[in-house]
């Protein structure tokens, strides 16, 4: 099982990716293409070109994960790429919306933390 923890990083790369790519293929855009490192902690999100599938990889200290949904109807909402920006930084309860087939970007979520009230404390 993978937990993805509210501190962690989660990239999403904008523009698709052929979805017959394994580990080493995904490794290798991670490198190439999204000038990270696959082996930082960072959780990678990609999407297929049609918009149905999604892959996670993200490297746990000793091995890598690699996930992937497909949608039985509909598409998963993705960016359109701007510019030179080749991914899209999303938090931990972001990408559960995504995974959800929603749009992060809409969501109305509460805030991560909530600040103490004056004088409390441990």
């Amino acid at each position: 099982m993978m937990a993805v923890m509210p501190q962690m990083r989660v990239l999403v790369a904008i523009e698709p990716v052929d979805m017959r790519k394994g580990i080493d293929g995904l490794v290798a855009v991670c490198r190439q293409r999204l000038q990270a490192d696959p082996m930082s902690g960072t959780l990678f999100v990609f999407c297929s070109r049609r918009g149905h599938t999604l892959k996670i990889l993200v490297y746990d200290g000793q091995g890598f994960w690699l996930c992937q949904k497909r949608l039985s109807h509909g598409r998963f909402t993705w960016w359109a790429p701007r510019a030179e920006q080749v991914t899209w930084r999303l938090d931990a309860h972001q990408l559960q919306v995504l995974l959800w087939n929603g749009d992060p970007t809409r969501a109305q979520i509460g805030p991560m933390w909530k600040p103490l009230p004056n004088g409390a404390g441990p």
